[in-house]
């Protein structure tokens, strides 16, 4: 367990690594951010596929991935607007909204100001017609920070 927030999040991938850079001088509290190829990921619990799909954040014991790390991140801050705000990110029906947008970023993260080739994530079987794997698009119960 690590004793400080820890964001994971893909290095190999310029438009998550701009945002990263971007929220980290716009949020006051922000958590030690590290791309994943810098980390022992075994040590982290994480695979190499979870990486590449979804930002992740790490407090405690607990783990939040997507939105829903998007989400804690907002529930950090110190002004109650952000915090109700990351609240609204993981409670339905805005959860469900929040998830499809981050599964529809991630997807076209490539295509994306500042993304690049290497930002694309690899094809899979699991994708339904709407190009959207399953686990993209359900909710996440709200995790208390």
């Amino acid at each position: 367990m690590r004793p400080q927030p820890l964001l994971v999040y893909d290095g190999d991938c310029a438009f998550c690594t701009t945002w990263v850079r971007r929220l980290e001088r716009w949020l006051v509290r922000f958590p030690d951010a590290q791309p994943s190829q810098w980390l022992d990921l075994d040590e982290l619990g994480l695979s190499s596929a979870e990486v590449t799909r979804y930002v992740w954040l790490l407090v405690g014991e607990r783990r939040f991935r997507g939105h829903a790390a998007f989400a804690a991140l907002l529930r950090m801050q110190r002004s109650w607007i952000l915090r109700v705000a990351g609240q609204l990110l993981v409670t339905p029906p805005f959860s469900w909204a929040a998830a499809l947008g981050y599964a529809l970023v991630a997807r076209f993260r490539h295509r994306l100001p500042g993304g690049t080739a290497a930002c694309a994530l690899p094809r899979s079987d699991s994708r339904d017609v709407s190009g959207l794997a399953k686990a993209d698009v359900e909710p996440v119960p709200p995790v208390e920070l």
